[in-house]
């Protein structure tokens, strides 16, 4: 494992994978980092009528845990204001909601980038 990495690149990182793994699922991505006053979604995407809310979790290692144990309960409640705010200004009218965690655990580093990882998605991991 590659010490002296960047957390903030590494996040950026874990979220270009995500994406790669959602659009490959046939999710279609309408948005990344939306923003909220200071709460954020990482991914919203949608799963055919299905809007996703999306948060991503990217590690290096277990020591603090499995990413997705990351997806505090505050954390959730933040993500949930931030989608409330995103469903208002969007007009999303009568649709399907739910919130997802994908989970990346860092296998192998290369160079300060990742080469070898582990995707778990958690398809309605909380709820409003």
């Amino acid at each position: 494992m590659t010490t002296g990495y960047d957390p903030h690149l590494l996040g950026q990182e874990g979220e270009q994978l995500a994406v790669n793994y959602l659009v490959q699922k046939g999710y279609r991505i309408l948005e990344r980092n939306y923003r909220f006053h200071r709460n954020e979604i990482d991914i919203i995407a949608r799963q055919g009528k299905t809007l996703c809310f999306v948060e991503v979790k990217t590690r290096l290692s277990s020591a603090k845990g499995h990413p997705a144990e990351a997806v505090t309960l505050q954390k959730q409640h933040e993500i949930i204001k931030a989608a409330r705010a995103y469903l208002a200004l969007h007009s999303a009218g009568e649709c399907d909601c739910r919130f997802d965690v994908l989970a990346i655990r860092v296998q192998h580093m290369e160079e300060k980038r990742i080469s070898s990882f582990i995707i778990e998605h958690f398809p309605d991991a909380f709820w409003a």
